[in-house]
């Protein structure tokens, strides 16, 4: 069993994406164990980099605004560091399809970035990097696996899968360990919610905070599993910490929910809020994957894995981060 404490107290982390929303809750999270961490963001508007994120704890941090893209900064940053969590990227599927270069620029030369970084600078360093669903598209069979064929159905999907694989490669030749984790919808908070286009979660939450209604496109059957970001957290420290995960890919998952019920549970949740089904807009209804679940069987007999918060409760802690913080999440 792996001791967190043991792995990390003392130890040099960098988070690549560090004042987003899953890197700041990590950020939290590794300082509890002792580590020193050094948080690198471009803060590139809309993509979920957030200052109050790391409030209360920024004193106890170095960041660095910086772009993952801009060799010299990560020469620089990667040396000396022990682990890298690497969760800088652009994760919207609407707008890789509306901006197809930005999104080929910060999720796959970025990644190169960073490697050769690691290569020629500081190659004894350990890599978690943060993949996505996506990469599979369309499910053939569910729940799905890690052998599942990858036939990403956006822009996004097929940029994301590059980065993951390079990572792979670079564990493969040249020894950089590395690991890859697809995650699938995660929410808690510290998420970006001041727009729809990362994903439905964050903005249904938002909604139902403000008491609006919910649109759920189609006829809200279709599937989908959520992880809270703690338990997230929490496989990426696992991943980090075990050297039986070097050159691997893993799925995160959970329990399979509709969106229908999802928004149910929001609206029971905060009463004031509602919900109603729209069609499909057709920009949307092009890349939509229908349902997709995840079996993160591999993650849990590999490092012991298996998500611990309660989609309830996770939603309760969110709505009521939300409700206390609003005011730095909805410019």
């Amino acid at each position: 069993m792996v001791n967190l404490e043991e792995s990390f107290m003392g130890k040099k982390v960098v988070i690549t994406g560090g004042l987003g929303f899953i890197g700041s809750n990590l950020a939290h999270k590794l300082l509890s164990l002792g580590a020193n961490i050094v948080i690198v963001d471009s803060l590139i508007p809309d993509y979920g980099g957030n200052l109050f994120n790391v409030e209360g704890v920024k004193d106890r941090v170095r960041i660095n605004i910086a772009d993952v893209r801009d060799r010299n900064s990560m020469d620089y940053l990667v040396r000396g560091q022990d682990y890298i969590f690497n969760l800088a990227g652009q994760v919207s599927h609407i707008d890789s399809m509306r901006d197809p270069y930005t999104d080929l620029e910060i999720n796959c030369r970025s990644q190169l970035s960073l490697l050769e970084a690691c290569r020629h600078h500081n190659p004894e360093v350990k890599i978690v990097f943060a993949s996505t669903r996506q990469v599979y598209g369309v499910p053939d069979y569910l729940p799905v696996d890690e052998q599942h064929l990858l036939h990403p159905t956006d822009v996004n999907g097929i940029n994301k899968m590059a980065g993951e694989w390079y990572h792979i490669l670079y564990n493969n030749v040249y020894g950089v360990r590395a690991t890859s984790l697809r995650l699938t919808n995660t929410y808690g908070p510290r998420q970006l919610v001041k727009h729809n286009r990362q994903g439905f979660i964050g903005w249904f939450i938002r909604l139902a905070v403000d008491g609006e209604e919910i649109s759920i496109y189609g006829d809200g059957t279709q599937k989908r599993d959520l992880n809270y970001v703690d338990d997230v957290v929490h496989a990426f420290l696992l991943a980090a910490a075990s050297e039986e995960a070097n050159g691997q890919v893993f799925n995160l998952g959970g329990e399979p929910v509709s969106l229908l019920e999802v928004a149910k549970l929001l609206v029971e949740l905060s009463p004031q809020a509602s919900y109603r089904l729209v069609p499909f807009p057709p920009e949307k209804k092009r890349i939509d994957i229908g349902d997709y679940y995840g079996d993160y069987s591999k993650m849990r007999a590999v490092l012991s894995w298996e998500p611990q918060v309660p989609l309830r409760a996770g939603l309760e802690r969110t709505i009521e981060f939300y409700r206390r913080y609003k005011e730095h999440y909805w410019e």
